[in-house]
């Protein structure tokens, strides 16, 4: 991961976290390729550096602060993988203006709603409050740039493809990213349905495929 090539605001951020001198693997494998544009599946180890490669490649590609409406939307497992994806957020992206909010299962629907609507950068959620807020027309859609799912094995696994389709199926030359621990089967159907000619990296089976 080349930081000359990186957002400077971001730039600096990862220096002061130590990133400029301990870059993972797969950082430097994807965040080019998500700054080109590309769909992208993710898979390695637990604590491989996935996560951060969503929260760098997210604050690369948008940048600012712009207008009301979410511009990324990220899909994690949990309510506590979403706090903990959006403190992320504060450390990586501490030199910009990005908003960013959570919405998970136990928290008040139409508070979120709310909050959604009076203006974010980034939506990070869970698959099923995801969908109750879409279902009560809770997320503007029009300015969405980003679908990634993170754990998305996980996510996958408990049938919640459903609410990545409808999402997916909503948006026009979203670019879709995809971190997971391992290969899922129902990740064909994904690549065939919502996906460009994505780019894979498996670090798993040390596989790096345009």
């Amino acid at each position: 991961m080349k930081l000359k090539k990186i957002f400077p605001p971001l730039a600096s951020a990862l220096v002061d976290a130590g990133f400029e001198h301990s870059p993972k693997t797969i950082q430097s494998l994807c965040i080019p390729k998500i700054k080109s544009g590309a769909d992208l599946f993710c898979i390695a180890p637990t604590d491989a550096g996935k996560t951060s490669c969503a929260i760098i490649g997210t604050i690369q590609q948008l940048k600012e602060a712009f207008e009301e409406a979410p511009r990324a939307i990220i899909i994690t497992s949990s309510k506590e993988k979403a706090f903990a994806l959006e403190e992320q957020f504060k450390v990586l992206g501490k030199n910009t203006n990005l908003r960013t909010f959570v919405a998970f299962d136990q928290g008040i629907l139409q508070y979120q709603k709310d909050e959604i609507y009076d203006g974010l950068d980034v939506l990070i959620c869970t698959p099923k409050r995801l969908m109750e807020l879409v279902n009560i027309n809770g997320v503007p859609m029009t300015q969405v740039k980003l679908l990634i799912v993170d754990d998305a094995d996980l996510v996958i696994r408990n049938t919640h493809h459903a609410i990545i389709y409808r999402i997916a199926d909503g948006l026009k030359n979203a670019q879709v990213l995809f971190f997971a621990d391992q290969w899922h089967q129902s990740f064909d159907t994904v690549e065939e349905r919502i996906m460009k000619g994505p780019h894979i990296i498996n670090t798993l089976n040390d596989i790096e495929q345009d």
